[in-house]
């Protein structure tokens, strides 16, 4: 008798191979193919759909570790279908396909945030955004510089929040913004962001002094100043009475000009500035600039008497209002019996003229208006004028029938 055998090889087989989900960048699991057969020999075949993972469309044998690839914005899935062979005794059986995938998340993403200048107690808020999709992106921040009312570090978008400060100079933070991509429970992180918040502050003007002057005088220029620095303050102002001779509003510094005030009392203008710090205004100065009138006087009326006369006092007159006018006087014929000089009304006094014809004296008024400062006027004279006491020559003595 002759025997021979009949073998009947397996069918290839290959277990199951667990994904994988990566991050762009990582480095994957090596895979290494196993069977349950035994007796003879699997080998393996696989071909990849989406090669730009990093790994090639087909190969043999275990897959060894490589860098995952995925430089677009949202997942990539790359599905991997593995073919058993089984060898035995020259005989080779495929089995089923077995398929897993490789998911390689993108890089986390945040769109770079615009820097903010805002200004002491001004509100803002910031939105992140991200060009990714498929997925969640998170954000998480930190903050430099807390003073300006924000936290030093917080998770997701920044809600709105009231700008702080209190100092004389802009304050700038610097707020950085790490993303988070989150998808099939692998979050993988990207690259951070930073931007600024400036917060300046608010616009400050130094006191400004009032000042006091008469119909005509020049004032002293008002230069603006501050004690805010890192910026320009710029200054607009207000004044409610143009006729001193001053607009009615401005910007900048007040140049020097003559001041008005052709009426009978002082005149008060008042100047209201708002500085404002690059956009940011601040809290408004007064001051005052008053124009007192010039001083002025009734014009007394000329006088006529006799040597030995009592005059009459001599009351000194005035339109003007809302202050004091005083007076001082001169007189160029102190023989009449009045003295050369004097101040405020003229007094009674004697009239003196011993010679043969009238004697004229021309009295000279300088009025003073004192309202906080002394404005001369202008001068007013009169005469006094004193007669002679009359006179006759003494007749002969007449003898006639």
């Amino acid at each position: 008798s002759q025997t021979f055998t009949v073998t009947v090889n397996p069918t290839g087989q290959v277990e199951a191979i667990d994904s994988q989900i990566l991050c762009n960048a990582d480095e994957t699991a090596a895979i290494a193919f196993s069977t349950a057969n035994t007796g003879g020999t699997t080998t393996y075949s696989w071909v990849n759909d989406t090669p730009s993972i990093g790994l090639a469309a087909t190969g043999s044998g275990d897959i060894a570790s490589f860098t995952a690839v995925n430089n677009s914005t949202s997942p990539v899935t790359a599905t991997i279908t593995a073919t058993p062979i089984y060898t035995n005794e020259g005989i080779s059986c495929d089995g089923p396909e077995e398929t897993f995938t490789i998911t390689v998340n993108p890089t986390a993403q945040v769109d770079d945030s615009q820097d903010q200048i805002i200004c002491n107690g001004e509100t803002t808020s910031v939105e992140f955004t991200t060009q990714n999709t498929g997925g969640t992106t998170t954000y998480a921040w930190t903050n430099d510089t807390p003073s300006i009312g924000l936290a030093d570090l917080g998770t997701g978008n920044i809600a709105s929040f009231a700008g702080v400060n209190e100092g004389t100079s802009p304050v700038v933070a610097t707020l950085t913004v790490t993303p988070t991509f989150t998808e099939n429970g692998i979050s993988c992180t990207g690259p951070a962001e930073t931007f600024t918040i400036t917060v300046n502050p608010t616009g400050q003007l130094d006191a400004v002094d009032s000042q006091i002057l008469c119909n005509a005088d020049e004032t002293a220029a008002i230069a603006f100043s501050t004690e805010n620095t890192g910026g320009t303050t710029t200054y607009a102002w207000t004044n409610d009475t143009p006729s001193i001779g001053l607009a009615s509003s401005g910007n900048g510094d007040i140049g020097s000009f003559n001041v008005v005030n052709n009426g009978n009392e002082p005149v008060t203008a008042t100047v209201v500035v708002t500085p404002s710090f690059e956009g940011c205004t601040g809290p408004t100065e007064t001051f005052t600039i008053t124009v007192n009138p010039t001083a002025e006087m009734n014009d007394p009326e000329d006088m006529v008497v006799c040597n030995a006369e009592v005059t009459d006092a001599v009351e000194f007159t005035t339109d003007n209002t809302g202050g004091t006018t005083t007076y001082t006087w001169t007189n160029d014929t102190p023989a009449i019996g009045l003295a050369a000089t004097g101040s405020g009304d003229l007094p009674s006094f004697t009239a003196i003229n011993t010679g043969r014809e009238p004697i004229v004296a021309t009295v000279e008024v300088t009025p003073l208006f004192t309202d906080d400062i002394n404005c001369d006027g202008i001068s007013q004279t009169f005469t006094i004028t004193v007669n002679p006491s009359a006179q006759v020559d003494e007749p002969n003595d007449l003898i006639i029938c």
